[in-house]
């Protein structure tokens, strides 16, 4: 009997169609054979749109399911992810990933992104290869400090940039990169930076070093914090850091959203305990919830113990499938104590999500229930960055 055709879904073209229809059979399969039935279409795909640059038909696939069906989104969501970091090995006996080495940074200064000197970049390329990754592979290094403005922006130029890197890794040589039109880095107090490399390797063969018999993450991350740090620690004069552990590009890069968010009320704290000329102890945090059609973000607004001015402010924002019921308001308490600061006031208010008409910077709680501008005393607030995560 001859199958009725579905009607088509509103709104989505036959590409994105298919990502939908191969995505949401691969979250209902019952088996590993069923598995690879869908993976193997969907990889297809993927790698298709991928290669032809259609950004938009990625994004209203994953639009079409992030309400409609989770399950499915994540399955297409971690598949566009993977594809988009493997970039595309010339030999077919080989395969390549994205990886990024995030690093957390705080200063009164400007946090560097720029050209890495060659010498430094050939100490990072020994420390990569002697803490991070596995013992026969190849890779290729960027010889740039990317700020988060400047990192790729969408799977189909994270897939372009990978690729252009693994040309250099193929040859285990490292990528100049033309910085001629690249953005320009917002200014903030406490941000991240990422070294970016492409990994090539025999397929089925291991990329990083905790995936051989002797090896382990925490071991990896402490070689590399000391290592590697030291390194780091001449490309960022005047900065505080902390590295991450360096990890496929979209796994490193959750990571260090969800590590700089303690990191930022750690940064800010130290920077006011010293331009103000105050202990931790004799600040106080407010916290409060800011909407737009939902819970969007934490902000925390930090004022003397003995005043009601705001005197500085975070953001904390909410990652992935957190909300109002996510423990976020105990982790934001716990990094506050954890810096020093005894005295927490948790609003209930909920703040519409607004931000200064005039700097565009973001209103905080004060302890009146308000959302204020952030304002440091006149005579502190001189060298000062201007906006403050």
């Amino acid at each position: 009997m001859k199958r009725s055709r579905l009607g088509r879904r509103s709104n989505l073209s036959r590409d994105a169609e298919q990502l939908v229809w191969l995505a949401t059979g691969l979250a209902e399969s019952g088996s590993r054979t069923e598995d690879r039935f869908w993976e193997n279409r969907l990889i297809d795909l993927t790698e298709k749109i991928l290669e032809s640059g259609d950004e938009e038909v990625l994004e209203s696939a994953l639009d079409h399911l992030h309400a409609a069906a989770p399950r499915a989104y994540d399955e297409l969501a971690d598949m566009i992810e993977s594809r988009a970091e493997a970039g595309s090995a010339a030999n077919a006996d080989t395969e390549e990933l994205l990886i990024a080495a995030p690093i957390l940074a705080w200063s009164r200064f400007q946090i560097p992104a720029n050209t890495i000197p060659a010498a430094q970049l050939a100490t990072l390329r020994v420390q990569l290869q002697a803490h991070v990754l596995a013992k026969d592979v190849q890779f290729g290094l960027a010889d740039y400090l990317f700020s988060p403005d400047q990192l790729p922006q969408g799977y189909c130029e994270t897939r372009r940039f990978g690729a252009t890197l693994g040309q250099a890794a193929e040859q285990d040589q490292n990528l100049r990169v033309i910085t001629e039109g690249m953005p320009e880095t917002a200014r903030f107090l406490s941000d991240v930076r990422y070294l970016l490399a492409t990994v090539v390797a025999k397929r089925g063969a291991p990329l990083f070093r905790w995936q051989e018999a002797d090896g382990s993450r925490e071991q990896a991350l402490n070689q590399w914090r000391a290592q590697g740090g030291a390194v780091i620690a001449t490309l960022m004069p005047g900065c505080a850091f902390e590295v991450v552990l360096p990890e496929a590009y979209f796994a490193a890069s959750r990571e260090a959203d969800r590590v700089s968010r303690p990191y930022s009320i750690l940064a800010s704290v130290a920077f006011l305990t010293t331009t103000l000329e105050c202990p931790p102890g004799d600040l106080r945090a407010i916290v409060a919830p800011f909407y737009e059609k939902q819970i969007e973000e934490y902000r925390i607004g930090f004022a003397q113990k003995n005043s009601d001015q705001i005197v500085h402010g975070v953001v904390w924002p909410l990652l992935g499938a957190e909300d109002e019921t996510s423990e976020a308001t105990h982790q934001i308490e716990t990094a506050l104590r954890e810096s020093g600061i005894g005295n927490v006031l948790q609003l209930d208010t909920r703040f519409p999500l607004e931000y200064c008409d005039d700097c565009g910077a973001p209103l905080y709680p004060s302890p009146d229930g308000e959302a204020v501008h952030a304002e440091l005393p006149e005579e502190k607030a001189e060298a000062v960055p201007r906006h403050l995560h």
